[in-house]
């Protein structure tokens, strides 16, 4: 076994605490500003409809729409800027895409009014949406990259599940403040600029992202690759561009078929049970309760997701990542039914059960995807495979969620479409589990292994030998 002058053996990475600490910092404070403005978008739904849409039965499905829209432009944001990242690097790339992020969150607060442009409104809205969806096909593959190669293979669980507490921070913490200033503020104020200082709030964010990720060295796995490989010219795109849908379809697919349970269970809860709870189940037969209680169950079921993510996480690094995901999956079809019935009662207690239990559910995801996936590409296409199939998937299945259920029921009166679209999404994450492979404790795919102390790298050499 050779061994460096610092007792560290050959052919092992050793990242040590403080920059893991940091590593994890930088990505997730990107993940928080992009949720942020999922949040705050999410329960300003019906102010922005009375803002940039003229008022009309099919008003709040343009709100949807205009949701949609920045998942359309996901996919080309990935194709640009995934391989981008496995050219010139992690670090580079998310710094671009955070700040970009930022700043469609920025626009969209200085847009005015369709009473004060007219059809210029929504179409300033939509072009800030563009810049959203394009810069997050880069953010959030590439920040589960960052901090996939950043791990120690024994603790990649519960490191990657900071990633997805970033998400509910800032999916919770806009969602809270978009709760709050209606009853701090005046609807006089809130209807004019009130409802503009959410919006605003996501540009200082994406600075201090920014300023935290260039301050991080590249990952080992990249440095490694570069080290390995002096001349990578724009040809390598190409190559990995082929690589990816060729040699690695059928990897490919799997990583689409865990994005779909995933991200459908995450969509429905954070984008459409707002307008689900509020509007459609009233006007849909169904016993709707009160919007402000509605909005303050479904924030207080995401901050105890905050508190439970890193638990399973860390539990993952034990027992696996798949028997976590064989819950959520089968939760999703066993519960899809049950748990839309209980939040179509109009009763508080069974509709925090049933938030209660989709929140459950997509935390098996959240708390294992961010580890999983990374795990399976090699390092010389990871990012780029990832941000293609992670945006594919979410923009054609999960980003459309509150668009098409929205439709459906106002189509077909029927409030159990939620339900069934979370039957399908089960049966996909089943089907798909099958086949994945267990990623727990092992290198990544075409890396070396990780640690995170030098007892601990000549602990994996010896296993190795």
């Amino acid at each position: 076994m050779d061994v460096d002058a610092g007792g560290t053996p050959e052919g092992v990475t050793v990242t040590d605490p403080a920059t893991m600490r940091r590593a994890v910092a930088a990505a997730a404070v990107g993940n928080i500003t992009e949720w942020f403005d999922f949040g705050v978008y999410g329960y300003l739904a019906t102010t922005i409809e009375a803002q940039f849409f003229p008022p009309g039965p099919l008003a709040q499905v343009a709100v949807f729409a205009t949701f949609a829209v920045a998942f359309f432009f996901r996919p080309l944001g990935g194709l640009f800027f995934g391989p981008l990242g496995d050219r010139i690097g992690r670090t580079k790339v998310l710094s671009i895409t955070v700040i970009m992020m930022a700043f469609g969150t920025f626009l969209i607060g200085l847009i005015p009014s369709y009473a004060t442009i007219g059809i210029a409104a929504p179409i300033l809205l939509v072009a800030a949406r563009v810049v959203q969806g394009f810069s997050t096909g880069g953010e959030y593959a590439g920040a589960m990259t960052f901090i996939a190669e950043y791990s120690p293979d024994r603790r990649r669980g519960y490191f990657g599940s900071f990633l997805e507490l970033g998400t509910f921070i800032g999916y919770a913490f806009g969602a809270t403040i978009a709760s709050v200033l209606p009853l701090v503020f005046s609807e006089e104020f809130m209807s004019s600029w009130g409802w503009r200082i959410p919006f605003f709030v996501a540009l200082p964010l994406g600075i201090v992202g920014v300023y935290l990720r260039v301050r991080l060295e590249e990952t080992p796995a990249f440095q490694t690759l570069l080290s390995q490989s002096e001349e990578r010219e724009g040809t390598e795109v190409r190559d990995g561009l082929r690589l990816i849908f060729t040699r690695y379809l059928p990897t490919f697919v799997m990583v689409g078929g865990i994005v779909v349970a995933w991200n459908v269970t995450n969509y429905m809860l954070t984008s459409y049970m707002p307008t689900y709870l509020e509007s459609d189940v009233a006007a849909n037969g169904g016993t709707a309760i009160d919007s402000q209680t509605s909005a303050w169950l479904q924030i207080a079921v995401l901050w105890v997701a905050v508190l439970v993510i890193p638990f399973l996480g860390r539990l993952s690094d034990r027992i696996g990542r798949k028997p976590i995901m064989w819950v959520g999956a089968g939760g999703l079809i066993v519960l899809g039914i049950p748990m839309i019935l209980l939040l179509r009662t109009g009763s508080v207690p069974t509709v925090l059960l049933g938030l209660v239990l989709m929140g459950g559910i997509l935390i098996c995801f959240s708390a294992t995807g961010p580890s999983t996936l990374p795990a399976v590409f090699p390092t010389e296409i990871r990012y780029g495979g990832l941000s293609i199939a992670f945006n594919i998937f979410v923009s054609a299945f999960a980003g459309t969620v509150s668009l098409v259920m929205s439709a459906l029921v106002l189509a077909t009166g029927d409030l159990l479409w939620p339900g069934y679209y979370l039957i399908g999404a089960g049966v996909v994450g089943v089907i798909t589990l099958w086949f994945l492979p267990e990623t727990n404790g092992r290198p990544l795919r075409g890396s070396q292994p990780s640690a995170s102390s030098p007892e601990e790298a000549r602990e994996l050499a010896r296993a190795a030998r």
